[in-house]
């Protein structure tokens, strides 16, 4: 296998961090007017897409996390239950109580004031108003429907560019000739 200059293997860092290979190229140091088109050129190079998959793979396995990981932790988000964060008299559990899963990203904000009555002297708390913000829970199901090919959410895309042009390129050449035509008589 060919060895990667230090640059090229800067882009392969910068690619797993982010892989829109413009930005990763002038990340690693390459100038920004020619980055796209460095960036294409690199992602041609058999060396550098091997040292992108390879880097890839070790992250996979020093993180532990895979495809897999990724489907049983949204399965377990999209099935967590709303009702673990309440007591049995219907108020919120303190955080700490929480399963894990809602601790762990599917609240997004929360969100604690108090609330008065009386003013001056007489003014006394009577009460807290929490409001709890939670993370798009049908993306999640979007994003398994994905994973594993159900299509659920499939989104259809119609493209009608070169046809439509080629009619409309047809319809203008007919004009211009017939103009032409007529401007001969």
């Amino acid at each position: 296998m060919t060895e990667l200059t230090a640059r090229q293997q800067r882009f392969v860092e910068e690619y797993l961090v982010d892989p829109v290979g413009s930005q990763a190229a002038i990340r690693a140091g390459y100038s920004p007017r020619g980055a796209k088109e460095r960036a294409w050129r690199l992602l041609q190079k058999p060396a550098v897409v091997a040292a992108i998959e390879t880097a890839k793979a070790e992250r996979a396995e020093r993180t532990k996390i895979d495809a897999d990981w990724l489907l049983t932790r949204l399965a377990a988000e999209a099935e967590a239950d709303l009702g673990d964060l309440y007591d049995e008299n219907g108020d919120f559990k303190p955080i700490k109580d929480w399963p894990a899963i809602w601790r762990q990203g599917l609240v997004t904000d929360v969100e604690i004031s108090a609330l008065y009555e009386g003013t001056g002297k007489e003014r006394r708390q009577v009460g807290h108003v929490k409001k709890v913000k939670f993370a798009e829970r049908l993306r999640r199901l979007e994003l398994i429907g994905k994973h594993i090919r159900i299509n659920a959410f499939k989104e259809i895309v119609e493209h009608k560019g070169l046809g439509a042009l080629a009619e409309r390129l047809e319809r203008a050449q007919k004009r211009s000739e017939e103009q032409n035509d007529g401007g001969a008589k």
